[in-house]
Order: structure tokens, then C-alpha cells, then sequence
């Protein structure tokens, strides 16, 4: 069943590209509020419960008899009873993030039963839940093969075609670059591409969405297949893959052009290194080998789950042009092979790349002034984390405490890089290439009482609310107690806000002295202490 008793509406599909990942589940929209109830799809008992500040925020995890797990993420509280198993192992942990593995019968659920109420918990970026359907070797698979219905009968949308050239020789209208071509709209919704000229191998990209009927979003399509001249060469199709394969949709869409322009094109072809399970059918990797003289007619057809299908046709025409515009090869002294572990070092900065982390051969353009490090650019996409270490021999003992790596985006914004401290050798693990360098963090966090000052009655208040902030190296914990006992306090980090429940019932006392301690990620610490009265 349904895990909402609102009209399903999509603002996420199974699938969707998204950064660094697919989708793995159905973000189900709950009328922009929060606090609906969620019902269990069908009865088994909760295996897992996770709740921490970003991802997905509080989730459930539900294990059928059948093998499979749903889970719903995002999620404002659970049911009272689940409430209660968890508050009590957070009170016993003194920590609001965690996570919990309850014993066969020790949460059983029934099919429809309220196990929790929706919310905006974790990465989410506004009110839904986010649904999942597990197999039993814990691959998400689409929720809509097993009777979830979204009102659709709409067409995909194709925002562009791209088409490659993938050999030395080959080329599209005389070049090597990518080219967009121009599309025109035919009777039924199909569309007509320019014809190109064409040899060697080549291969195509597609942007495209897919809206439902209820919705403005846009979501994710279900299948792309390619056709040559009739013969089937490429399908891909979103209805399951595993965690471990997911962040190869970098290798899957072209990773250059997304952060350029922050669009998204899959290409529908299979290089190397691109092991994902999603292609249903790959006749030569989804290749085009276009000879001199021939003509060839290349078909793609978006679907969504519906059915509803947008067709495109490409026409080519093959010529073997001797004198073409080649791709430019930007050659340094640092090329990296795919397959080999790699070093750099430039006296104060060590850099260790281990095989795996690029999907090819890559000329890096690695340069360190100073101490900022130009470790190649963020246009080229990382499989695996790379160590950046910097030597700090010649800082002071008292200076290092407050030093931290930190990476340096497009607009000079320093995002903190989680910093691994070792005497004189301070380093950090990436996946994304661009410019680091040292910083130093001397300034405390802010601490701002929303609802709670010294000496004032708070019988009314239903929550004592905190708002905190590090605009540097950011929030690494916090701890609040009243009386000396320790209150849970939950953070959400999109809004700074810290929030404790009254109905925990720690303060027994009308007179009630709070206290809390806030640490940055250099060990920056603010405490604020109150006392305010309320009536037990």
C-alpha cells in the first residue's frame, strides 16, 4: 500500500540522476507540510533506524517476509512507541545522531500501521518522504513496478542531443568537439535532428525530463534505447541498482559539460570503467561506426514508466574527411594512468591519488604558490578519495590547533575540509579536485537564545529553541544540559536551529539552569549558561 493517504504526487523519481548518485527511491509530496502520517506498505519489523543531522535525516527501515526493505527518510518523529525506543538509546548515548539495529520482535509492525510522520530531516530540501523498496541483497529498486500509481500522461521532454566523437579519426561535421544538434519538432511529439556528416566511431548524449500529470517538477526519466538502421544497440533502464555502482553515474553523464553549465547529458554509449548495471543491452557499448559513403539512421526513444515515449530521429551521413578540427590535448608533465597509483609532491604538499580514482588517463595540471594548492580542476570527476597532506613544521604548537584545510570554490567561498592532524603533516581525503590550501579558524560560534532569557517564566513553551552558527570551520557538536543532566537537543544544520521537547521531561525543577556547549571543527568552543523558570 500506498505509504501516504495523500494524492501521490512525485518530486523525485527512482533513477534521477542527481550529484554523485541515483536517485534510489520516490520523493512523495506531502502538500509542502509536515507531521503526515506514514503507514507501514506492508507488515514486518523495523531492522534499522537511523538518525542523523544531514543525509536522511531521521529514517526507518522495514524488513519483509519476503526479504525486502522499505524505507521512509526525511521523517519529522516516529510513531510513539518507536519515539520512545529511540529516545531512550539517544539519552543513554548522549547524542541526538544515531543509529539502531532492533532485535527480531522487538518492533513488529503491521501493514497500514502509523510507524512515523513526515518531515524535512537531514539534506532534504524541503517537506516530502523519501520512499524506498530494497531486495534482499539491498539494492533499491523502482517503487513503481510494485503498484505505486503517479498520474502521467505526459510525454518526456528532450532539452538536447549531443553527438561525440570517440576515435583519433572520427569526427562530426569535420570536428572532434562535441556538437549540440538542432532539433525539429514532428507531428505526435518526435523530433527530427539535423543530419551530420560523420566517420569513425561516434556516439550520442540526450538531456531529458519527464514531468507526471499532477506536478511542475522536473524528475528523472525510466528508460532510454537506441536504434541503428532497426538494430536495438543501447538500453538503459531505471529499475535497480546497487549503493556500491551508484556513483559511476559521474562516468555515465558528461561531467565536464555538467559543471559548466549545471545540466546534465547521459551519454548513451559505455566507455571504460563504466561497469553499471542500469544498461539492459550495450551492441558495441552503444558505438556508431559510420564509413565513408553510407548512410545510417540513428533512432532514440525516451520513455517514463507509463510508456508515454518521445522519439528522435538522427539522420547520418558517412564521409571520410582527411583534414579535421582535433580536440586540443592540454599536455603537462603530470599524466596519471587510470589503473596506477600516482604522487606528487612539492615540499610543503604531498598528494597520493590511488588507481581507481579517475575513470582515464588524465593530464593533470597540478601547481602549489605558497600554500595553496591548484590540484588540477573541478571538471574532472573522481571515483575514489585522494589524501592532500600539507607540512606545517613551521607553524607554532599553539598555532596548529586552530589550522584546518580547507577547499576554495569559483566565487573564493573556503568550504572546511575534514582535517586529519599528525604533528607536523595535516591532511585530508577528497573526492573533488580544485583549489586547498591552510587556514586558521580563531573565532568562536555564535550562540543566539530564540525563546529563553534569564530569569522569564517558559511554562507555555512547548520547546527551548537555539540558534548557533560557525561561519568558518562550521559546527563540529554541541551538548546541552539543565541541571546537570543532559538534554537532546535537535540540530538541523540547514537552519542552525537547536531544539529540545519539554515532554522529555529532564527539567523537573521551576527554577532550571541550562547550559550549552558549542565546539568548532578546530576546537573553538562558546558556552552559553541561563536560568529560567518553569513550572514542573
Amino acid at each position: 500500500m500506498h505509504p501516504l493517504d495523500v494524492p501521490m504526487v512525485i518530486s523525485g523519481t527512482f533513477g534521477e540522476l542527481r550529484s554523485n548518485h541515483f536517485h534510489s527511491g520516490l520523493d512523495m509530496k506531502t502538500n509542502g507540510e509536515e507531521g503526515l502520517k506514514v503507514y507501514a506498505s506492508a507488515s514486518g519489523r523495523v531492522s534499522r533506524i537511523k538518525v542523523s543531522h544531514g543525509g536522511y535525516g531521521k529514517a526507518l527501515y522495514i524488513v519483509h517476509p519476503n526479504g525486502y526493505t522499505t524505507v521512509y527518510a526525511h521523517l519529522q518523529k516516529f510513531a510513539p512507541e518507536i519515539e520512545a525506543f529511540v529516545k531512550e538509546r539517544q539519552y543513554a548515548k548522549e547524542s541526538y545522531e544515531i543509529e539502531l539495529f532492533p532485535k527480531s520482535g522487538a518492533l513488529e509492525v503491521g501493514k497500514g500501521d502509523v510507524i512515523a510522520y513526515s518531515g524535512n530531516t537531514g539534506g532534504s530540501s524541503g517537506p516530502h518522504l523519501h520512499f524506498e523498496i530494497r531486495d534482499s541483497r539491498s539494492r533499491p529498486m523502482n517503487p513503481m513496478g510494485f503498484g505505486i500509481e503517479v498520474k502521467d500522461t505526459k510525454k518526456p521532454i528532450v532539452n538536447g542531443i549531443w553527438a561525440y566523437s570517440l576515435d583519433k579519426s572520427a569526427h562530426i561535421n569535420g570536428s572532434q568537439k562535441p556538437y549540440r544538434l538542432q532539433l525539429t519538432p514532428e507531428e505526435g511529439g518526435a523530433f527530427k535532428a539535423e543530419s551530420i556528416i560523420a566517420s569513425g566511431n561516434i556516439g550520442f548524449g540526450i538531456s531529458t525530463i519527464d514531468k507526471q500529470d499532477l506536478a511542475p517538477n522536473h524528475n528523472g526519466i525510466y528508460e532510454v534505447s537506441t536504434e541503428i538502421n532497426g538494430q536495438e544497440n543501447l538500453k538503459l533502464e531505471m529499475n535497480r541498482f546497487s549503493f556500491s555502482e551508484t556513483r559511476y553515474i559521474n562516468r555515465l553523464i558528461d561531467y565536464t559539460y555538467f559543471k559548466k553549465y549545471r545540466s546534465r547529458i547521459s551519454k548513451l554509449f559505455v566507455e571504460k570503467n563504466n561497469p553499471l548495471t542500469v544498461f539492459k543491452k550495450k551492441i558495441n557499448n552503444g558505438l556508431i561506426k559510420v564509413e565513408d559513403s553510407l548512410s545510417y539512421n540513428y533512432k532514440i526513444y525516451v520513455k517514463d514508466f507509463k510508456n508515454n515515449t518521445t522519439v528522435i530521429d538522427v539522420p547520418i551521413q558517412g564521409r571520410f574527411i582527411d583534414s579535421i578540427t582535433r580536440s586540443e590535448i592540454f599536455e603537462t608533465s603530470d599524466f596519471v594512468k587510470a589503473n596506477e597509483n600516482y604522487t606528487y609532491n612539492s615540499g610543503i604538499v604531498d598528494l597520493l591519488i590511488p588507481k581507481g580514482s579517475l575513470y582515464e588517463d588524465t593530464y593533470l595540471d597540478l601547481s602549489v604558490s605558497g600554500e595553496i594548492a591548484e590540484i588540477h580542476n573541478n571538471e574532472t570527476p573522481l571515483h575514489k578519495n585522494i589524501t592532500l597532506v600539507f607540512d606545517v613544521s613551521r607553524y607554532k604548537d599553539e598555532d596548529k590547533k586552530k589550522l584546518y584545510i580547507g577547499r576554495i570554490n569559483g566565487n573564493d567561498k573556503v568550504y572546511y575540509s575534514r582535517t586529519s592532524k599528525k604533528e607536523h603533516r595535516f591532511s585530508t581525503r577528497t573526492r573533488t579536485f580544485g583549489k586547498y590550501s591552510l587556514f586558521t579558524d580563531s573565532t568562536k560560534p555564535t550562540i543566539v537564545p530564540i525563546n529563553v532569557s534569564s530569569k522569564k517564566w517558559i511554562s507555555s513553551a512547548a520547546h527551548l529553541k537555539i540558534k548557533i552558527n560557525d561561519s568558518e570551520s562550521g559546527i563540529k557538536s554541541y551538548r546541552g544540559t539543565i541541571n546537570g543532566k543532559f538534554i537532546l537537543m535537535e540540530y538541523d544544520y540547514k537552519t542552525g536551529m537547536l531544539v529540545y521537547d519539554f515532554n522529555d521531561k529532564v527539567n523537573p525543577d521551576s527554577e532550571n539552569n541550562f547550559k550549552l556547549v558549542v565546539l568548532d571543527n578546530v576546537g573553538n568552543r562558546a558556552t552559553f549558561e541561563t536560568t529560567f523558570f518553569r513550572k514542573p
